[in-house]
């Protein structure tokens, strides 16, 4: 489970990154926008297609990290209704696990 939240967080982390990435290429190709010469255009046309390719793949990461909360959310939802006297004592044994965390500091 702990793995599960840090490859989450990791994920969150490269994303943020890359969008990043992706506005300071987007800058990049708007102040060179009037240069002109072979190879900056050249440069520019590579460097535009690469961005959209990359907005494509974080669009569909995204979406694929989505669909898998979406999922778990379902799954869960589904385990609470066929068993939910497993759910409220589980709920209740981490409370009084947090509560006696608490309680010592």
């Amino acid at each position: 489970m702990n793995e599960t939240i840090q490859e989450t967080a990791t994920r969150d982390r490269l994303a943020a990154d890359l969008k990043s990435v992706i506005a300071d290429a987007d800058e990049l190709i708007r102040a060179t926008a009037g240069h002109a010469g072979e190879k900056v255009q050249a440069a520019r046309a590579r460097a535009e297609e690469s961005l959209r390719r990359a907005r494509v793949k974080l669009e569909d990461a995204q979406d694929a990290a989505v669909e898998k909360a979406r999922a778990a959310a379902q799954a869960t939802d589904e385990y609470v209704h066929a068993n939910p006297w497993k759910a409220v004592g589980l709920a209740g044994a981490i409370g009084v696990i947090v509560g006696m965390l608490i309680a010592r500091r």
